[in-house]
C-alpha cells in the first residue's frame, strides 16, 4: 500500500515528499529540506523507515537536508550524475526504476531548469515534477545554463510530461512564493489534464516561440544562488549548533527580527529590519545580508531568535554569532500611512518605489524612483540625494520597511510607508500611471 505525504515550506515555497510502502515499512524522501525533523516525525507516525533520498536536482534556493540524513542516519542519496556532486551518491538515469517495497518510482530525466534535473513517476499515478512543471507555470531556465539553452531543453521535458495520462497527479517542487518560477499557483497539486488545459507553458507548439517567452525571465535570482548550489553539491553539511545569547554584538551586523512596528518604535542604530514573522523571511534576509558577514540576531525572545536562525540556515546563511534579547534601542524610524503619500511634495522628498521592475510596469506613482529593496545595500547612497529626505514605498509595506532600515543605516533621513503602499493608492484618487501611458 502506497504511503505518500507532501511537505510545503510556506516561507520559501518549497515542497518535498515522503513516498513509502506500508507493507514493507520502507520509504524514501524526495528533495528534503534542511529541517529533517518533520520527516522523521512523519515516518514514525506512518510506521515507515526512511532508507533513501532522491534529489530532483541540485537546488539553488534552499539548502537540502540530504547531508543531515546521510550524516545522522546513514541514508544514501541518489541524483543524476550530471549534477557532479562532491559527496558519495547513487547515480540516477532516465527510465531507472527505484523500488520502495512494492511501490515503483520511475526516473524521468527532465533537463531545463538544470541539466541533471529529473522528475519521479510514482506507480504511474503521481508525478513529482521538482523544478520543471509547476501548477500554472514552468521552471525558470536561467540558473544553471544560458537561458535559451535551458528553455529549449525545458520545452522538450514539458512535452514529455504533458504526454502522460490525463489522471496523473502533478506534485511540484515549488508553490507560489518561490523565486524559481514567476506565475506559479499556490495550489499544492494538480493533474496532467488540468495543466494541459490551463498552464500557459504547455500551450506552445513551437519550441522557438517557447524559448522566446521562457528565456525572458523577469523574476530576480534567488539571493544566495551560488552559495546554496555550492553547499548542496559539496560535502555533507551538518546541522549547526543552536546560537547562544550574547551580551553585546561586537562588530557583527545586527539583524533585527522583531515585528517592524517594534523596530520602528526603537532599535539599535545601524541594525537591519527583517521580521521573522513576515512572509518570505529567509529570502528577504538573503537579499540584504552579505554571504559571509558575521550576523547577530536581535529578537524579542529566545524562541523568536531560534526561528530566525533556522530560517537563515535554510538559505545557507550560517555565520551566526548569536542573538541579543536587549540592546541600546536608541533610534526610531518614522512611518507614513499610504494616504499621506498624496500630500508629499516631489520637490521636497525623494519617493523610492522598492518593488521589482516588473511590478512597477503595472503602474507607479508619478515622480517616484524605482530601486528594488534588494539592490539598496549594493548600490549604497550614490543612487539618491543625501540632502533630501527619502520615503520608501512598496505594494503593501514590508519591503518598504526593510528598505528604510537599510537607508537609515546608510545615514539617510528616511520614512517608510508601512503598513500600506501602492495597492492602497492605485485608484482614482491619484494619477497612477501605467508604463506606456
Amino acid at each position: 500500500m502506497l504511503v505518500f505525504r507532501q511537505f510545503v515550506d510556506d516561507d520559501l515555497g518549497c515542497a518535498s515528499y515522503l513516498v513509502g510502502d506500508a507493507a514493507s515499512g520502507t520509504a524514501l524522501l524526495v528533495d528534503p529540506a534542511f529541517a529533517i525533523e518533520q520527516y522523521l516525525d512523519a515516518a514514525g507516525e506512518l510506521g515507515v523507515r526512511i532508507d533513501r533520498v532522491l534529489e530532483t536536482h541540485t537546488h539553488a534556493d534552499h539548502v537540502s537536508g540530504h547531508g543531515r540524513l546521510a550524516l545522522e542516519l546513514g541514508v544514501p542519496v541518489a541524483i543524476h550524475s550530471l549534477a557532479e556532486p562532491e559527496y558519495p551518491f547513487e547515480p540516477l538515469a532516465d527510465d531507472d526504476v527505484v523500488a520502495v517495497g512494492s511501490v515503483r518510482v520511475r526516473v524521468l530525466h527532465t533537463p531545463g531548469h538544470r541539466p541533471e534535473h529529473c522528475a519521479f513517476l510514482v506507480d504511474d499515478e503521481l508525478l513529482l515534477t521538482g523544478d520543471s512543471l509547476f501548477v500554472g507555470d514552468a521552471a525558470r531556465p536561467d540558473l544553471a545554463v544560458d537561458a535559451r539553452t535551458g528553455a529549449e531543453a525545458l520545452f522538450h521535458s514539458l512535452e514529455r510530461m504533458a504526454a502522460l495520462g490525463d489522471d496523473v497527479q502533478v506534485y511540484p517542487g515549488h508553490v507560489a512564493g518561490s523565486l524559481c518560477g514567476g506565475n506559479m499557483s499556490g495550489e499544492p497539486y494538480s493533474s496532467i489534464r488540468r495543466e494541459r488545459a490551463a498552464n500557459p507553458s504547455l500551450a506552445f507548439d513551437d519550441v522557438q516561440e517557447f524559448v522566446l517567452v521562457a528565456a525572458a525571465v523577469k523574476t530576480p535570482r534567488p539571493p544566495t544562488t551560488e552559495r546554496v548550489v555550492a553547499l548542496n553539491r559539496g560535502p555533507w553539511l551538518a546541522r549547526p549548533g543552536e546560537p547562544s545569547e550574547l551580551a553585546a554584538p561586537g562588530e557583527a551586523t545586527i539583524l533585527d527580527v522583531r515585528p517592524f512596528a517594534d523596530y520602528a518604535a526603537a532599535h539599535v542604530p545601524g541594525s537591519i529590519s527583517v521580521p521573522v514573522s513576515g512572509s518570505s523571511f529567509a529570502t528577504k534576509a538573503g537579499f540584504v545580508l552579505l554571504p559571509e558577514e558575521p550576523v547577530v540576531l536581535l529578537a524579542a525572545s529566545r524562541e523568536e531568535a531560534l526561528d530566525a536562525a533556522h530560517g537563515l540556515w535554510k538559505v545557507g546563511l550560517l555565520a551566526l554569532e548569536g542573538y541579543l534579547l536587549q540592546g541600546e534601542l536608541s533610534e526610531s524610524l518614522p512611518t507614513l500611512g499610504a494616504d499621506e503619500l498624496l500630500g508629499l511634495d516631489g520637490e521636497e522628498v525623494q519617493v523610492v518605489d522598492v518593488r521589482e521592475a516588473n511590478e512597477r510596469d503595472e503602474g507607479y506613482l508619478p515622480g517616484s524612483r524605482n530601486i528594488p529593496y534588494r539592490l539598496l545595500r549594493k548600490m549604497g547612497g550614490d543612487a539618491l540625494e543625501r540632502s533630501k529626505p527619502v520615503v520608501t514605498v512598496c505594494e503593501s509595506g514590508p519591503r518598504a520597511a526593510i528598505a528604510a532600515s537599510l537607508l537609515q543605516r546608510d545615514g539617510f533621513d528616511v520614512r517608510a510607508v508601512s503598513p500600506g503602499g501602492i495597492a492602497d493608492v492605485a485608484d482614482d484618487t491619484i494619477s497612477f500611471r501605467r508604463c506606456g501611458s
